[in-house]
């Protein structure tokens, strides 16, 4: 069902420097009684919701009882917990005292989240005891961490009047991100209020939003993705429903009950939606769904247009990372083939600079390195030494990132400067070929990756996952559709390996490359 809401907030008009917390009052002034977030239980009966002024009021109530347990403004709090309105309370409550805050993925285990424990001198843990099966709490005391405490559903509790102010500015280091850690241990990316609230002004302001509208967090909330969709609900003031667990079909009660107008996440997420709608093509998945929006992950073009005809919603992608939350967004009112083919344009307080790897700008419509300034990126990394690594002359991050600018100002993305597939000495770029595959009806998802060659220097090997009941796909028949495409030859696939399904994160289901290439390197 809609929500009416009173008024948009805009950060323009909190000042210079704002914090997280004046955006909660704010929005609890304005629109108290608006529900702020739902979660969705298997269970509809157990269904709950919490207003814009409960989320305020219980957030006090709950910096209080952190406040009696001695959390400070600078003390640092990790909390690993999984997408529930207690782990939202929980971390608002934290901005509202200052503390720095430290979120880990819930799904992480020992070495990542001591990793992050020892490098952030984490003075508490909030864990969410024994879920899904593994006790968080007995990892906590394995790794012998401090301050540990539970808060699956019962959250520390205490009078308001014993808090000291809300902090006075939003430029302070107050939240420590981790990033994926894929091919080594995860980077602590700093983050300040006001970094978090531009890249979430930045969606806010791209998706056009409004009132009627219902979100959907899907992913962990402990994902730099999280506060991005808080700021989004505290400047427009409509509700998101919080899924604890996304699995298909099982959550799509969730999203028919709720009313979800908007959901999404990343490339993997459309596909299990296009999946489940494939299941029954007469009748939309989600009949008060009208956009997916998302990022974390490149999108082939077939995947946009798949979207917009089979799940009859608009499809708006973007493009972001730990280290800045949002760069570019595509806008519902952007052209068919800007929102197919690119990643969207930067916000005004966003400035993309494309350049060779030496830091020479370069024209439109050229690829090189993609490196980024503004008001979303990052202070840099808890490891000062890598800040050095990752920051230019000019104070621009480099990505690691290859694309280039359209002339009328959009981004598109070619593929990471790790992932060039250097073939005698020619780079081909895997994400050419990989949005080239997603044409074919016998692929479901593709990874394609180099693997080591004595002749070549790198072989092109295609790791395909196909969708069920698809007839096994033979390299001739990929190749064949690869030249049909205008593919050059010498980047066509050498190699061709089925799986039943490639290796993923936990968070936005990025697919793993490295493990392909541990696998079928041998």
């Amino acid at each position: 069902m809609p929500y009416a809401a009173d008024t948009t907030v805009t950060a323009r008009e909190l000042g210079a420097s704002p914090t997280l917390w004046e955006l909660v009052a704010r929005r609890a002034a304005l629109t108290p009684d608006t529900p702020a977030l739902v979660q969705a239980a298997p269970d509809p009966a157990e269904d709950r919701t919490l207003t814009f002024g409960e989320l305020r009021g219980r957030a006090e109530r709950v910096a209080a009882g952190l406040h009696g347990m001695g959390v400070r403004p600078g003390t640092v709090v990790a909390w690993q917990l999984p997408t529930r309105i207690e782990t939202v309370l929980l971390s608002v409550a934290l901005a509202r005292i200052g503390a720095v805050q430290t979120p880990v993925i819930p799904f992480y285990r020992d070495r990542e989240v001591g990793f992050a424990l020892r490098e952030s001198k984490a003075e508490f843990f909030a864990v969410p005891g024994v879920w899904r099966g593994f006790d968080h709490t007995a990892m906590a005391g394995r790794l012998g961490a401090r301050g540990v405490f539970e808060a699956y559903g019962d959250l520390p509790d205490g009078d308001p009047a014993v808090l000291p102010a809300p902090p006075g500015e939003g430029t302070s280091v107050r939240w420590i991100y981790w990033t994926s850690g894929t091919t080594s241990d995860p980077k602590g990316v700093l983050h300040t209020d006001r970094s978090l609230i531009a890249g979430g002004s930045c969606l806010a302001h791209a998706l056009h939003l409004g009132p009627a509208d219902v979100g959907s967090v899907a992913f962990p909330y402990a994902h730099i993705g999280g506060p991005d969709y808080l700021v989004m609900l505290l400047l427009y003031g409509f509700p998101a429903v919080l899924f604890e667990k996304f699995a298909l079909p099982d959550a799509l009660d969730g999203y028919r009950r709720h009313g979800v107008t908007v959901a999404g996440g990343s490339t993997a997420f459309y596909s299990l939606f296009l999946a489940e709608q494939r299941k029954s093509p007469e009748s939309r998945l989600i009949p008060t769904l009208r956009l997916l929006a998302g990022g974390g992950a490149p999108k082939p073009p077939e995947i946009y247009h798949a979207v917009v005809r089979e799940l009859g919603c608009q499809l708006t992608h973007g493009y972001g990372m730990t280290e800045v939350p949002m760069i570019t967004m595509g806008s519902p009112d952007d052209t068919a083939d800007h929102l197919a083919t690119t990643e969207g344009r930067p916000p005004a307080g966003m400035s993309i600079r494309i350049t060779t790897p030496d830091g020479t700008p370069l024209p439109p419509d050229t690829d090189g390195e993609v490196r980024l300034r503004g008001e979303a990126v990052c202070r840099g990394y808890l490891n000062g030494d890598r800040s050095a690594e990752v920051f230019d002359a000019d104070g621009y991050l480099v990505t690691g990132d290859l694309g280039h600018l359209t002339p009328d100002g959009y981004l598109v993305l070619t593929g990471r400067s790790k992932d060039v597939i250097i073939r005698k000495g020619e780079n081909i770029s895997a994400k050419e070929i990989e949005d080239l595959l997603h044409q074919l009806p016998a692929v479901g998802d593709v990874a394609v990756i180099g693997l080591p060659d004595a002749d070549r220097g790198e072989r092109v090997c295609a790791v395909v996952e196909q969708p069920p009941g698809a007839a096994p796909l033979t390299l001739p028949a990929l190749t064949a559709h690869l030249r049909a495409q205008g593919l050059s030859p010498h980047k066509l696939p050498e190699q061709l390996e089925l799986v039943d399904a490639l290796p993923r994160n936990e968070t936005l289901r990025k697919v793993l490359k490295y493990k392909l290439r541990e696998r079928f390197a041998r």
